[in-house]
């Protein structure tokens, strides 16, 4: 795999990373849970809090690699692209978002992620968080 396509591969598999996931094996079993880890190499996976085909509940589980057929989210991933756009309208040239980190950056100093502020305070992170609040509650009515 080229290394531009690799790294986007491993972007997409990231955002799977604490959602509720679905695996289907090659024996046909599925096992839906939290995705908490996996193994880029072999692309093993762990999952917590698990539901079997059958309704059995587990606390853990691992999945072998080699066996996985598919893995596909349950939830819609947070669109940290477009609330980084929609704060740019407020704070033109002053919002960064990093991708890979889950993170945007405002002003330099306000750090926001999918569940709201996690680093600044004063009057601009308060209008942060108001942005912050009305792009949530407008993609839940949507």
């Amino acid at each position: 795999m080229s290394s531009i396509a690799e790294r986007k591969f491993m972007q997409e598999l990231r955002m799977f990373l604490q959602r509720s996931v679905v695996v289907v094996t090659s024996d046909g079993k599925t096992y839906a849970g939290m995705l908490t880890g996996y193994n880029p190499r072999s692309m093993s996976v762990s999952l917590s809090d698990v539901k079997d085909e059958h309704g059995n509940l587990l606390d853990r589980l691992l999945i072998n690699g080699n066996i996985v057929a598919k893995l596909y989210m349950v939830e819609k991933p947070f669109d940290l692209k477009a609330l980084s756009e929609r704060l740019g309208k407020v704070f033109p040239r002053m919002v960064k978002l990093y991708e890979e980190a889950g993170i945007i950056v405002v002003m330099d100093k306000i750090r926001v992620n999918e569940k709201g502020i996690i680093e600044g305070s004063g009057p601009a992170a308060e209008r942060v968080q108001r942005v912050y609040d009305e792009f949530v509650k407008e993609k839940a009515e949507a």
